[in-house]
């Protein structure tokens, strides 16, 4: 079993950034993918961007071109950079492990408001 903590959430700006991570308590090198993913008041819980054990990415469409999803196995960490965030982008951001998702981390929450 892995244990996962977000962190880097908090209160930004419309047109800021922010950079997420997640520490993994075990080699996140045993999971296929790890990945983010996001749940706003109200909504679903949706899939933002995942990385594979390869590098590959793949980002939802309202994420691409202003989030990076990157891993360094070394530290077992996943991070999320956000730019250009929106305040659309406002929920509370998920690390999970696995492809399909076998584990969560508790959240960190994000708000983008002026």
């Amino acid at each position: 079993q892995v244990q996962l903590v977000e962190s880097g959430g908090g209160l930004v700006q419309p047109g800021g950034s922010l950079r997420l991570s997640c520490a993994a308590s075990g080699s996140i090198f045993n999971f296929a993918a790890m990945g983010w993913s996001r749940q706003a008041p109200g909504k679903q819980r949706e899939l933002v961007a995942i990385i594979t054990i390869r590098g590959i990415t793949n980002y939802t469409d309202s994420a691409k071109g202003r989030f990076t999803i990157s891993r360094d196995d070394g530290k077992n960490t996943v991070y999320l950079q956000m730019n250009s965030l929106k305040p659309e982008d406002t929920a509370v951001y998920y690390c999970n492990a696995g492809s399909p998702p076998i584990y969560w981390g508790q959240g960190t929450p994000v708000i983008v408001s002026s």
